[in-house]
């Protein structure tokens, strides 16, 4: 039996759809900016910021960054020749190397986030009552979400 078909969303969650989309490439943009600055690459700089959370194997890295496993595994190694990560056995299974972030990747992880500037001024400007709000809007998105 056939799928019945979708309700066409309305104007408004149209417009919303665009302006989340717009946030989203701006972010981006901002972000790639900021990593280059700190002479990363987009992708450096989001496996820097993971492994600031927890060491991670290469197979669940490559998981959260979407890419192959052999993509991760190079952009360890470029990371872990400018000093900002290192290979250690997985405590769990030895035969397992995780990649872990170091004092000084911490510290570009750090610098990286701080100067965001596109997502952290213009929520300056909305109320402390007003960002919790958003929270919870954002977060009830991604939990509804597949």
């Amino acid at each position: 039996m056939a799928n019945p078909p979708r309700p066409r969303p309305d104007e408004l969650t149209l417009e919303v759809v665009d302006l989340i989309a717009s946030v989203v490439a701006r972010y981006h943009e901002e972000y790639e900016e900021a990593a280059a600055e700190h002479a990363l690459t987009g992708a450096q700089a989001k496996l820097l910021g993971l492994l600031t959370l927890e060491p991670l194997p290469m197979r669940k890295l490559a998981q959260r960054l979407k890419c192959e496993p052999s993509n991760v595994t190079g952009i360890v190694d470029r990371l872990e020749a400018r000093g900002l990560v290192s290979r250690q056995p997985d405590p769990a299974d030895r035969r397992v190397k995780v990649a872990v972030v170091t004092e000084e990747g911490r510290g570009v992880a750090r610098s990286l986030r701080e100067s965001l500037r596109f997502a952290r001024e213009p929520l300056a400007g909305l109320s402390a009552e007003e960002r919790v709000s958003l929270r919870g809007l954002l977060q009830r998105m991604l939990d509804s979400s597949p």
